[in-house]
C-alpha cells in the first residue's frame, strides 16, 4: 500500500501546485531567482533570520528516504528523487507561494485553504495516510540504523527480525518499535503544541544534515581518496549553509529544541559505554589467549584426566584458545576425551548450503584430540537444534578427519601444531562415519522393544535429514547412533580417531559457555568505575544474550563464570 499512497500524495501536491500557479501568479516562476534570498533578507533582516529555524520544516522529511538505503538501492531512491519527490515539492511550495500573494489573510492554513474545494477531502485523506507512510519511513530508518550500530558492537544486543528473503535490509526490530511508540506519546502528550514540536523537529533535522555533511567529507577525504581541497570546499558549502539554519534553530532550544538535544545525549551515552565495554572485554580476550606453548607442555592428557564425552567450547575467537579453557582446565581435574571450540557466525546471505556450513580445523597434534568448529548461518537460517546439531557435527568431523589424512601437506601441517588452516567440509557419497537411525518403541505398558526398527541411512550431503517413522499403536521415539562403515580402507590412525568420536559423541556431548562479569580495575578513575561497573553491566544483564544459548538443552549446559579487569 506504501507505494501507490505516496504516489498519489506526490500526484495530489503537484497538481494543485500547478493548478494555484496558474489561477493566482502565473509569473511565481520569478521567485527561484536566488537574487529574492538576498532581498528577504535585507527586508526582513534579524527576523529573518529567526524564520529560517521554521523555513527548514518545509525539507524535513524529504531526507528520511535517504535513510532508507537497506530497504531500497541507491538507484531507485536517486530515481524517485530526482523525478518525482524534488519536482512535486518545488510546484506545492511555488503553488502556495502564489496563493498567498493574492491572499495574504490566510496565511495560518493557507494550504489547505489553497485546496479546490472539490477535491478537498480526497486531499484530506492522501495527506492522512501519506502522514502515516512518513513516519514509517523514519521507523524503517531507525531500524537500520539500530542494526548497522549492533553489528559494529555499539549499541546493545536487540532481537532482529528479517522480513525478506531478497533483501537483507528489510528488518524489523520490536524494542525499538516499542521504544519509538513510548516517545512518541511522551513528546505528544507532553508538549500538546505542533509549533513547539516543529522546533524540536526542526533542530533534529538540521543537526543530522550537519552531521551527514561532516562524515560525508570524511568520506570523500578518507574512502574515496579524493584531493584534500575537493574535501574541504564540499564542508564549507554546504556546512555553512546548514550552520546559518542551525543557528537559527539553537535560538529555541529553550522552547523544545532541548529534547533532541536530551534524546542524543541519553543515546550516544549508552552507545559509547557499551562499545567501551565491549572493546575492553574483546582486547582482554586477546591478551589472555591460550598460547600453543603453554598447551603443549601439557601433553595430550592437557595435565587432567580425559574422560568420555565431548565437549562443545563455544567462543567468539574464531582464532586461538580463549581464556574460558584454561580457567577451567586449571580448576577441574578433569576434561572430555574430545574438545571443540564453536564459533557461530552470521553471514550476510539468506541461505547458507548445509554442504557449507561448517568450517573445520584442528588445534595442535592429533593425539590432542582438540578442534575448532566455525558453524555459518544466513540471515534467515534457523538454527538447528541439539540433537540435529550434534549429529551434523559429527558427520562432518568424520569428513574433516578422513579429507585430513588423505593430503600430506594438512597432515604434515597438522603435526606442527597449526592452528590456521581451516577447510569447508562436504560430506561425500561414501561417509567416513555411517550414521544408523533406531527406534525405540515404548509400548502402553512402559515396556520397550529396541529390536523394532533399525534403518541404515546413507547420507548425501551434511544437510540430509532422518527419516520420519510414523508411530502406529505404541510410542516411537526416535534415536541415532553412529559406526565406522565395514569395508572402509582407511589408515589405522584415522579409524583409531574415528573410533575415539564416535565413542564420545555415545558417551553424551557437553556444552560449556564463559559467562563473564566484566569490572574496573582498582586503579581505575571514578567516571571508569560508573561506566563499567553500574553503565555496561546494567546494560547486559538487560539487553539480549546471545541467540546460540536458545538452542542449548539446560541439562547439557556448563556455564564458566570469570571476572574480567579491565
Amino acid at each position: 500500500m506504501f507505494a501507490p499512497i505516496i504516489i498519489t500524495w506526490l500526484f495530489c501536491i503537484s497538481s494543485i501546485g500547478i493548478y494555484n500557479i496558474f489561477r493566482w501568479n502565473p509569473y511565481i516562476y520569478k521567485g527561484l531567482s536566488p537574487f529574492y534570498i538576498y532581498k528577504f533578507f535585507k527586508v526582513t533582516q534579524r527576523n529573518g533570520w529567526e524564520s529560517l529555524g521554521g523555513a527548514v520544516l518545509c525539507i524535513t522529511g524529504a531526507e528520511a528516504m535517504f535513510a532508507d538505503l537497506g530497504h531500497f538501492s541507491q538507484k531507485s531512491i536517486k530515481l524517485a528523487f530526482i523525478s518525482a519527490v524534488y519536482p512535486s515539492l518545488i510546484l506545492t511550495y511555488m503553488g502556495q507561494a502564489a496563493f498567498l500573494t493574492q491572499n495574504k489573510h490566510v496565511i495560518e492554513w493557507h494550504f489547505y485553504k489553497s485546496i479546490p474545494r472539490p477535491v478537498f477531502w480526497p486531499v484530506f485523506v492522501a495527506a492522512t495516510l501519506a502522514a502515516m507512510v512518513g513516519s514509517q519511513a523514519i521507523i524503517s530508518a531507525t531500524f537500520s540504523i539500530v542494526k548497522q550500530c549492533s553489528s559494529l558492537g555499539c549499541f546493545p544486543h536487540v532481537k532482529i527480525i528479517h522480513t525478506s528473503r531478497n533483501i537483507i535490509g528489510q528488518i524489523y526490530v520490536p524494542e525499538m518499535n516499542w521504544i519509538l511508540m513510548i516517545l512518541c506519546l511522551s513528546v505528544t502528550i507532553g508538549f500538546r503544541s505542533t509549533t513547539l514540536i516543529g522546533h524540536a523537529y526542526g533542530l533534529a533535522v538540521i543537526t543530522v544534515m550537519f552531521v551527514t555533511t561532516c562524515l560525508m567529507t570524511l568520506v570523500i577525504i578518507v574512502v574515496w581518496r579524493k584531493n584534500l581541497l575537493l574535501g574541504l570546499l564540499f564542508f564549507f558549502f554546504f556546512g555553512s549553509i546548514e550552520i546559518v539554519y542551525a543557528s537559527s534553530c539553537l535560538v529555541k532550544v529553550h522552547e523544545g529544541g532541548w529534547v533532541p538535544l536530551v534524546l542524543a545525549l541519553i543515546f550516544m551515552l549508552i552507545m559509547y559505554i557499551w562499545n567501551y565495554g565491549i572493546r575492553k572485554k574483546y582486547e582482554f580476550d586477546i591478551q589472555n589467549q591460550v598460547s600453543m606453548k603453554w598447551l603443549l607442555t601439557l601433553g595430550p592428557s592437557l595435565g587432567v584426566v580425559r574422560v568420555r564425552g565431548m565437549g562443545l567450547i563455544y567462543t567468539e575467537l574464531v582464532s586461538g584458545v580463549p581464556s574460558v579453557f584454561s580457567h577451567f582446565v586449571t580448576n577441574l581435574p578433569a576434561f572430555h576425551q574430545i574438545v571443540v571450540f564453536v564459533s557461530i557466525r552470521s553471514i550476510p546471505v539468506p541461505h547458507v548450503q548445509p554442504t557449507e556450513r561448517f568450517l573445520l580445523g584442528r588445534i595442535g597434534p592429533k593425539e590432542y584430540r582438540i578442534y575448532r568448529c566455525v558453524v555459518r548461518y544466513g540471515y534467515k537460517d534457523v538454527h538447528e537444534t541439539d540433537v540435529n546439531f550434534e549429529d551434523q557435527l559429527v558427520l562432518n568431523m568424520g569428513e574433516f578427519i578422513k579429507n585430513e589424512a588423505k593430503s600430506s601437506a594438512s597432515s604434515a601441517a597438522s603435526e606442527d601444531s597449526a592452528d590456521d588452516r581451516m577447510m569447508v567440509v562436504r560430506t561425500s557419497s561414501h561417509p567416513a562415519v555411517k550414521m544408523v537411525a533406531m527406534v525405540s518403541e515404548i509400548h502402553q505398558d512402559g515396556d520397550r522393544n529396541h529390536s523394532g526398527f533399525q534403518k541404515n541411512i546413507e547420507t548425501q550431503n551434511s544437510g540430509s535429514c532422518l527419516n520420519q517413522f510414523q508411530p502406529q499403536r505404541s510410542v516411537r521415539r526416535k534415536q541415532v547412533r553412529f559406526e565406522l562403515p565395514e569395508s572402509s580402507q582407511m589408515d589405522l590412525s584415522v579409524k583409531e580417531e574415528l573410533r575415539e568420536l564416535i565413542q564420545a559423541k555415545d558417551a553424551g556431548v557437553a556444552y560449556i559457555m564463559g559467562h563473564s562479569y566484566i569490572k574496573a580495575s582498582g586503579s581505575s578513575s571514578l567516571v571508569k568505575k560508573l561506566a563499567i561497573n553500574i553503565g555496561f553491566n546494567f546494560l547486559r544483564r538487560n539487553c539480549r544474550g546471545p541467540a546460540v544459548a536458545l538452542s542449548i538443552p539446560h541439562t547439557s549446559l556448563i556455564e564458566v563464570g570469570m571476572v574480567y579487569y579491565v
